[in-house]
C-alpha cells in the first residue's frame, strides 16, 4: 500500500490481499479449511479500540465561542485587540460607543470589555506597567500603581490554582517589590495605596516592603563605606573590596538620590 493511496484503493488493497490469503490457506479433510480458533471477546474488543480511538482523535475539537463584540472588537482594532494586548485608556467604552453607534449595543460592548479586561494577556500587559493607550494605539497614560498591584495578585491567584503543589509566593513578593520601585513612590506611600482588608495578601505586601527595605539599607551602608575610605574615586573604591565597578556606582547613585528630601505632593 502506497502513502498516496486513496481509501478506495487501500479497500481494494486490503481485500485483494484478504482473497490472496485465504486461496493459500491448507485444505482439511474435506477440502474445507481448517477452522480458526476463536478469540475471547476482550481480545476481539482491545482490536477495536485503537480504531475507536484513532477516529476520536481525528475529530476536530469543537472551537470555543467568541463573544459577537469581541470578533467586532479584533476587527476593528486589531493593534489592540489581536495579536497584542496593552492596556486600554479609562473611558474607552463611551469611546467604542461614540465612534460606533451601529456596531455595538450597549450591554453587549460592556460584556465584551469585561471579557478582555479579566483575560490573562490583559493583566498580564497591565502587570507589566505597561501605559495606557487610546482606540489608535497612542500612549495616554500610565496604569496606576493600584491597578498594577491588584493585576500581578489575580495573575499569582490564577497560577496557585494551576499549580496547587508549587510554592508561587516568592515569585509574588518579588513582583511586588518590582511595582513598588516602577510605581515611584515610597514603601509607605504605596502600602496605603494598596493595602486591602485581605491578610494574607497584606503580609505578602510587607514581605516585599520588608525586603525593599533592607536592599535600601545595603545601599546606604556602602555609600557611608565609601565616603569614609577616602577613595577619590568610585572605580578605586569597587577595586579595594573586589566589587564590580558597574554595580558599586549604580547603587551609589541611588543611595545618593534616596538622601534626598522626597517633593512635595502636588
Amino acid at each position: 500500500m502506497t502513502d498516496t493511496a486513496t481509501p478506495q484503493e487501500e479497500i481494494q488493497e486490503v481485500q485483494q490481499t484478504q482473497a490472496e490469503g485465504a486461496a493459500q490457506q491448507p485444505r482439511a479433510e474435506g477440502g474445507r479449511p481448517p477452522r480458526q480458533p476463536r478469540q475471547p471477546r476482550q481480545q476481539q474488543q482491545q482490536k477495536q479500540k485503537p480504531g475507536k480511538q484513532a477516529a476520536q482523535q481525528q475529530q476536530p475539537q469543537r472551537a470555543r465561542k467568541v463573544h459577537p463584540a469581541l470578533e467586532k472588537l479584533f476587527e476593528l482594532y486589531p493593534g489592540m485587540f489581536g495579536a497584542r494586548f496593552l492596556p486600554l485608556k479609562l473611558g474607552v467604552f463611551q469611546d467604542l460607543l461614540e465612534k460606533h453607534p451601529d456596531d455595538f449595543k450597549k450591554d453587549d460592548l460592556k460584556v465584551a470589555l469585561g471579557l478582555h479586561a479579566r483575560s490573562t494577556r490583559y493583566l498580564e500587559a497591565v502587570a507589566a506597567g505597561l501605559p495606557r493607550h487610546d482606540l489608535d494605539g497612542n500612549v495616554v497614560e500610565p496604569v496606576a500603581p493600584e491597578h498594577v498591584h491588584h493585576a500581578i495578585l489575580e495573575l499569582h491567584r490564577r497560577r496557585a490554582q494551576r499549580n496547587p503543589g508549587e510554592d508561587l509566593r516568592p515569585q509574588l513578593v518579588a513582583r511586588i517589590a518590582r511595582a513598588v520601585e516602577a510605581s515611584g513612590l515610597d514603601r509607605e506611600a504605596y502600602a496605603v495605596l494598596v493595602r486591602s482588608r485581605d491578610e494574607e495578601t497584606n503580609a505578602v505586601l510587607d514581605e516585599a516592603l520588608a525586603e525593599l527595605g533592607r536592599q535600601a539599607a545595603k545601599r546606604e551602608a556602602l555609600l557611608r563605606a565609601f565616603e569614609a575610605s577616602g577613595r577619590d574615586s568610585e572605580q578605586a573604591f569597587a577595586e579595594m573590596y573586589g566589587m564590580d565597578a558597574e554595580e558599586v556606582a549604580r547603587m551609589l547613585a541611588r543611595a545618593r538620590a534616596e538622601r534626598q528630601p522626597a517633593a512635595p505632593a502636588a
